[in-house]
Formats: structure tokens, C-alpha cells, sequence
């Protein structure tokens, strides 16, 4: 029973290549090779994984789904667009290398399928990178998340054809899942929080799979069509961060897989290290279509760079028509190593993204549209700015609203958030805290407190450098959590409010407010 050895492996190769600074993905594929080149062979746990990874990885797309945002022309445009544009440039380079190098074997079809895999981005890096720098509620990450979730349907839509199976007439039945979507719902409120509200989405995703294979139609776009059904429910949004683990667990063992199926020839192994290297021409074309759609530039340029990569989702494309015949097998392993390389490219191209758009910050200017700059936020006659209008900052900002009147600004990224506080009658402004574009346009020496009350450290910490390069002298406040955040942002000059060391304070005055009144 070698699968326990393996997983051992893996372990140990994802956290040398998170030590390196790349995506642990780049280590489970390292270990695949490593683990063919040592004769040894996966199991059936391997296999049961790397398929329940798959059907979680649609399932947890579905749960995102939300049309609005998708059928927005900076996100459905921009990718249809590049994703047009990418098939015909790889289809070309895949035609010259293959009369430069016959022994590929490529026809039409497998150019076809190879160039396809190749015009999708990795959500896992995409995600990744964001969490680590703090910038999940940011715009330029719902962004690029939105392209990636058409990529991904487009994907799926390929997946669901490329067995040929025709769904029975009895398939119409299907249609009677939305009627149910309400009682889907009412027993996830009834299944709390803990591990029965994630085994009930394990059984959802799953056993939603397994219904779909009954009629005829592939399980996985099954799993997609069950997720998307609960879209948009705050639900769906829990169960998507709760599956989140299991779904990046369970695709080690494609990951692994991949690798355990060996390398592929010298040849192929050079055309894979120059195919990776080619994601860099995937930025070039990202960003200007963003700026021609009215994303401002600094939006454009952080969304690119996080999609100069290749995907996980492309190799299950090329995986899938290996099996199908359509591609040579070698192909799997070389698509794994163009996608190794494009994530070497774009770790570091995104760790100094912040730094090449201040660099370049007025040649990146020049792109931004009309439209645009004819809808700059009104920051004047600001004394006090609150940076992010959740709970607390919106509990600040009338704290601060009865001594300042409307000399208080909020600000956030959420369009949503912000409709609701302009009903309630709050001075805000749709901004990104992080972006130098932002406070340039605020008079910083009349601002007299930033009040930081943003999602995460990492992003006040982001803020606060901000603020100090473009020398502002006033007061800053933030909110922290844990004691070594408050550590590291007051040595920086910022007053912090432990969230959870003052609330029990805060809570015993409350209490005791309430007896003095009995």
C-alpha cells in the first residue's frame, strides 16, 4: 500500500516549493516525476482523490457563480476576446514548431486541443497570491476571478462534450432541481456550521455528480450545474470557503497523477520550457483590452499580472482528450511543466506588481479612458477617512459623523455595501485603500485621521507603507485582531484596537451600563 508513502511525498515536495516561493502545485507535480522516476505507482486512493478534486473544483465554481458580474463587459469581453485571440497565437507557434520539429506529431486536432488548454489562467495561483498579499476583497481580484470563472465554464462546456455522451430523454427531470433550491437551502440553515454543513456539501457535490451520470450527462458538469443552482445565497458562499480545504486536497492527487505518468521526451520537455515562457504575452493583451472596457490602469495592470500563468484546469482539458485519443499522452506531462514555468514567471512579476505600476504610473495613466476620468470620486473637504465600510467601519464612521459632520469619508470597494450607505445617507466613495491613483486625488494635509477598518492585516499593513511614502503627517488608527499585528503597525506610528482584547472590555461596560439601569 504505497499511497500513504506518496501523499508523505508530495507533502514534503509542496512545502520545499512553498518555500521557494511558488504555488504548492509546482511540488505535487515535482513529486509525480519523482515518484515515477523511483518505479513507484499510485493506488486506488490516488485515483478516488483525483477524481472527487475534480468534481469539488466545479462544484466550488458553480457555488461563485453570479451573473451580474459575469456579464460584464470588462470580464465576458475580455476574456472571450484574449481566449480568441491566444488560440489562434499558440495555434500558430504549435504549426511552426511542428514543421520545425516533425517528431511532435501534432495534426489539427491536437493543436487544437494543446492551444485551448493554454488561453486558461490557474484560480488556484490566482487565489493564492491574493490571499497572501490580503487583496481577496479587492476589484482587481474579483476581476480576474470573474475571468477565470468564464475560462473555467468554457472548460467545462469542453469537458461535458469530449465523451460523447448523449443524455437520456429522461434528463428533463433535471429541470425539477429548481424548485428544490429552496429546501437545498433550508436544510444547509438547519445543518449549522460545523462538519455537518460540510459533509452535506461533500454530499451535494458528490452525490449531485453521481444523479447527473444516471441521466446521461457528465457528473462534473453535474457538480458545476448543482453549485451554480445555490449561487448567490450567503450559504453558498460559507459552503464554498468551507470546501475550499477539501477541494485543494483532493486535486494533489491529480496533481500527482499527472507526474506519475512520466516525463515526456527531450523534444517535447524544450517545446514545454518555451511554451511556458509565452505566458508572458498573455499581460500585453490583457491589459489593454481591460483599460479599452474602462478599468482603470492600476485595476488592469494587478489583473493581468495575476493571469500571466497557465492552468491547473487546462491540464485536466489535456488530460481528459489524452484519454480520448485526441492528444499524444506526452502532452500531459508537458503541459504540467509549461504550467511549472509560467508559475516561476509569475510569482515574481506579481510580488513587485504594486512597485511597476508606481514606476510606470504615469505611462499607465495615459490608457485610462474618458469615461473615466470624467468620474473621479469627490475626496474634498475630507478631516477624517474610514478605509472599508463593513461593521465596524460603518459603527466608526458614525462615531466620527457626530463630532465631524460631513467631513467624514468612507471608503470601499463594494458597490453594494456603498448603495447601501448612501441610502443611509453616509459621505462614500468607491475606492480601492491601496491604490496610489486614490490618494493622490485626497489633499492628505487636510485629512487630520485614517481610521483603518479594512478586511486583513496584510492589506493595513499595504495602506499604511502607502501613506508613507506619499508622506502624509496625521493620525492613523487600525483595527487588529492579534497582538504581533498590533506589534508590527505600531512600530510604524499607528494606534491599533485589538479587536478581540477590547471587545470583552467593551462588552463588560455594556453589561454593567445595563444594570445601573434596572
Amino acid at each position: 500500500m504505497l499511497d500513504p508513502l506518496i501523499i508523505l511525498i508530495a507533502l514534503a515536495c509542496g512545502m520545499a516549493s512553498r518555500a521557494l516561493g511558488l504555488p504548492a502545485l509546482i511540488g505535487y507535480l515535482a513529486a509525480g516525476f519523482l515518484l515515477h522516476a523511483l518505479n513507484l505507482r499510485g493506488g486506488e486512493i490516488l485515483a478516488i482523490l483525483s477524481e472527487m478534486g475534480i468534481t469539488l473544483l466545479l462544484f466550488t465554481i458553480g457555488l461563485k457563480l453570479k451573473p451580474a458580474e459575469l456579464l460584464k463587459p470588462q470580464v465576458w469581453g475580455t476574456t472571450v476576446i484574449h481566449m480568441a485571440a491566444m488560440q489562434l497565437l499558440f495555434l500558430l507557434v504549435l504549426y511552426l514548431l511542428n514543421l520545425a520539429l516533425p517528431s511532435l506529431g501534432l495534426n489539427l486536432t491536437s493543436s487544437m486541443v494543446i492551444a485551448f488548454a493554454l488561453t486558461f489562467s490557474s484560480t488556484v495561483f490566482v487565489i493564492q497570491i491574493m490571499q497572501e498579499r490580503g487583496e481577496m476583497a479587492s476589484r482587481h481580484a474579483g476581476l480576474a476571478i470573474g475571468i477565470l470563472v468564464v475560462q473555467d465554464l468554457a472548460a467545462v462546456l469542453f469537458l461535458a462534450f469530449s465523451t460523447g455522451k448523449v443524455p437520456h430523454p429522461s434528463a428533463v427531470l433535471l429541470l425539477l432541481l429548481w424548485p428544490l433550491r429552496g429546501v437545498i437551502l433550508k436544510l444547509l440553515a438547519r445543518s449549522g456550521h460545523g462538519e455537518l454543513f460540510t459533509l452535506f456539501g461533500l454530499a451535494l457535490a458528490l452525490g449531485g455528480a453521481e444523479v447527473f451520470e444516471l441521466f446521461g450527462i457528465k457528473g462534473d458538469l453535474g457538480a458545476l450545474i448543482i453549485g451554480a443552482l445555490l449561487a448567490g445565497h450567503q450559504k453558498a458562499k460559507e459552503l464554498s470557503r468551507n470546501l475550499l480545504q477539501f477541494k485543494d486536497l483532493f486535486l494533489v492527487g491529480f496533481f500527482l497523477t499527472i507526474g506519475l505518468a512520466g516525463w515526456p521526451g527531450p523534444e517535447t520537455i524544450a517545446v514545454a520550457v518555451f511554451l511556458g515562457t509565452l505566458a508572458l504575452v498573455k499581460p500585453l493583451l490583457y491589459f489593454p483590452l481591460l483599460t479599452k472596457l474602462h478599468t482603470p490602469p492600476r485595476t488592469a495592470l494587478l489583473s493581468s499580472a495575476a493571469l500571466t500563468n497557465y492552468s491547473e484546469f487546462g491540464l485536466i482539458v489535456v488530460s481528459v482528450s489524452a484519454t480520448a485519443g485526441w492528444v499524444g499522452a506526452q502532452w500531459t506531462g508537458a503541459l504540467s511543466l509549461a504550467i511549472a514555468v509560467s508559475f516561476i514567471i509569475s510569482s515574481p512579476l506579481n510580488t513587485k506588481a504594486h512597485d511597476l505600476y508606481r514606476l510606470w504610473h504615469r505611462f499607465l495613466r495615459s490608457f485610462e479612458s474618458r469615461k473615466l476620468q470624467a468620474h473621479l470620486p469627490d475626496t474634498s473637504n475630507a478631516s477624517v477617512i474610514v478605509l472599508g465600510m463593513g461593521n465596524i467601519g460603518s459603527g466608526a464612521y458614525d462615531a466620527m459623523a457626530e463630532q465631524y459632520g460631513k467631513f467624514v469619508l468612507g471608503v470601499d470597494d463594494n458597490d453594494q455595501k456603498l448603495e447601501m450607505h448612501r441610502q443611509n445617507r453616509r459621505r462614500v466613495v468607491a475606492a480601492d485603500a491601496s491604490d496610489p491613483d486614490f490618494w493622490h486625488r485626497v489633499k492628505l494635509k487636510e485629512v487630520e485621521l485614517i481610521m483603518l477598518a479594512l478586511t486583513n492585516h496584510q492589506e493595513n499593513l499595504l495602506v499604511s507603507k502607502l501613506l508613507e511614502q506619499l508622506g502624509y503627517q496625521g493620525r492613523i488608527a487600525a483595527v487588529v485582531r492579534f497582538s504581533e499585528e498590533a506589534e508590527e503597525l505600531q512600530q510604524l506610528g499607528i494606534s491599533t484596537f485589538n479587536l478581540y482584547a477590547q471587545a470583552g472590555a467593551g462588552f463588560a461596560n455594556h453589561a454593567v451600563e445595563t444594570l445601573d439601569q434596572t
